[in-house]
C-alpha cells in the first residue's frame, strides 16, 4: 500500500494549487473563493529517485516499478469547524487512515486571493487548524469513551474495554487542555495498541509547508519562518512557491533548469516534499533489480533483512532464509550482479542484518 500524506489548511491558502502542481494535474478545483474543494482529492506520485533510473540502465527489465505517494486533499478548514463553521471537519475522516499530516499555511501577500481571515497571519492559521485537529480527536475519543465505558462492565471485549476506557480517561483532559495527542504519554505497550485503534490527527507525524510567493521563495530565511509560524528547530519545514510549481508543469526540461536556477531551487517543490516526508517518518528505499523487474521498495530505517522482504510479501519473512544484498553504487559500477560478485562487493546477510537505504537485494526464501 501506498506512504498516504493528507495536506490540511485554510481555505484559500494554496493547497489545491499544490496538489495540482505535484500529481501534475487539474483535478482540484483551486478557485479564488473558499471550501472551493469539497470532496476530497486524491492523487498518486512516483517518488523521483535517480537510483532506480540507474539500475534500469543496466538491467533492462521487462517492468520498472518506483515507490508511490499518495496525497489526499480535503477541504478547507475555518475556526470553528469542529461545531459546525464552514464545511465542518467532516472531511478530517478522510484523513484518518494517512501516515501523516502536511499542513499548508499561507505566507504569500496578494490582495486578489481572499484570506478567509481578512488577513495573512501564518502562526494564527498554524493554530486554527491545530486546534481544530485537537477538536475532531475530542470528539472521537468521546464516542471511544462511551463504548469502553460499556464494553468494560462485561461481555468479551471487557479487559480490552477497560484498557480503552482507562486510556480514555487520561487522553480526554490531555486533549481539552489544548494539546496534541502526540505529546501524549503512553503507559504501556497495550495502551500503544489502544490508540493506534482510535487514528487520532494529531497523533500523526506533522509537517509544515509554507506556500510563499516567488519573491519570497527566492528571499526565503528559514528562522524567520519558523520564528513567524513558531514552531520548533526540529519540526519539518518545506517551503513551497506552489504558483511556480504549477508553471513548471507546463515547462520543458530546459524551461525548467532555467526557471529552478533562476530561482535558487535546488529541487523541486515535490522532491522536497517527498524527502522531507521520508524524513519524519523515518523511511528509506532499497531495490530489487532483475530482468523482469526493476522495483523500489519503502521501508522504515533499521529494517531487518526479514522485515525489509516481508514488504514483498509476509511469507517472505515468515521463510527468509538469506539475502545477497550490495549497494547501489556498487551494482551500477561492476555493472550488475555478475559484476558485484567478481569484486567481492557481495554481503551474504541473515536474519539480524539491518538492510540501508540504496541497497540492492535479492532474497532467498524458504519452502
Amino acid at each position: 500500500m501506498a506512504l498516504q500524506i493528507g495536506i490540511v489548511g485554510l481555505p484559500n491558502v494554496g493547497k489545491s494549487t499544490l496538489f495540482n502542481a505535484i500529481t501534475k494535474s487539474s483535478q482540484a478545483a483551486a478557485e479564488n473563493f473558499p471550501f472551493c474543494t469539497i470532496d476530497p482529492n486524491v492523487g498518486m506520485v512516483e517518488v523521483p529517485d535517480t537510483r532506480i533510473d540507474q539500475l534500469t540502465e543496466i538491467v533492462q527489465p521487462v517492468k520498472v516499478v518506483k515507490s508511490t505517494i499518495e496525497f489526499v486533499d480535503i477541504a478547507g478548514l475555518v475556526k470553528g469547524a469542529s461545531d459546525g463553521e464552514g464545511l465542518g471537519n467532516k472531511f478530517l475522516a478522510n484523513i484518518r487512515d494517512c501516515d501523516a499530516i502536511a499542513m499548508v499555511v499561507r505566507f504569500f501577500e496578494d490582495g486578489n486571493v481572499h484570506h478567509v481571515e481578512g488577513k495573512v497571519d501564518p502562526k494564527d492559521d498554524k493554530e486554527v487548524i491545530e486546534l481544530e485537529l485537537i477538536m475532531a480527536d475530542i470528539q472521537t475519543v468521546e464516542k471511544a469513551s462511551h463504548k469502553a465505558n460499556k464494553d468494560s462492565r462485561g461481555g468479551s471485549n471487557q479487559k480490552e474495554g477497560k484498557i480503552r476506557k482507562e486510556l480514555c480517561d487520561r487522553l480526554l483532559p490531555f486533549l481539552e487542555s489544548g494539546k496534541s495527542a502526540r505529546d501524549f504519554e503512553i503507559i504501556e505497550e497495550e495502551e500503544e495498541l489502544a490508540i493506534k485503534s482510535l487514528h487520532l490527527l494529531t497523533r500523526k507525524p506533522q509537517l509544515y509547508i509554507v506556500n510563499l510567493s516567488e519573491e519570497e521563495f527566492v528571499d526565503f530565511s528559514e528562522s524567520d519562518a519558523r520564528k513567524k509560524l513558531d514552531i520548533s528547530a526540529d519540526a519539518v519545514l518545506v517551503p513551497i512557491c506552489a504558483k511556480t510549481e504549477c508553471d513548471l508543469i507546463d515547462f520543458n526540461e530546459e524551461e525548467t533548469a532555467e526557471m529552478m536556477e533562476a530561482m535558487g531551487m535546488k529541487e523541486s517543490g515535490l522532491d522536497a516534499l517527498i524527502r522531507s516526508a521520508f524524513t519524519l517518518l523515518k523511511l528509506e528505499s532499497y531495490f530489487t533489480a532483475g530482468v523482469q523487474e526493476v522495483r523500489a521498495w519503502t521501508i522504515k530505517k533499521g529494517s531487518t533483512a526479514p522485515q525489509a522482504a516481508g514488504v514483498i510479501h509476509t511469507d517472505f519473512a515468515k521463510k527468509f532464509i538469506k539475502g545477497e544484498v550490495c549497494s547501489v553504487e556498487d551494482f551500477v559500477k561492476y555493472n550488475g550482479w555478475a559484476g558485484v560478485k567478481e569484486n567481492g562487493a557481495l554481503r551474504l546477510e541473515g536474519k539480524e542484518a539491518i538492510i540501508h537505504d540504496g541497497d540492492v537485494c535479492m532474497w532467498k526464501i524458504g519452502g
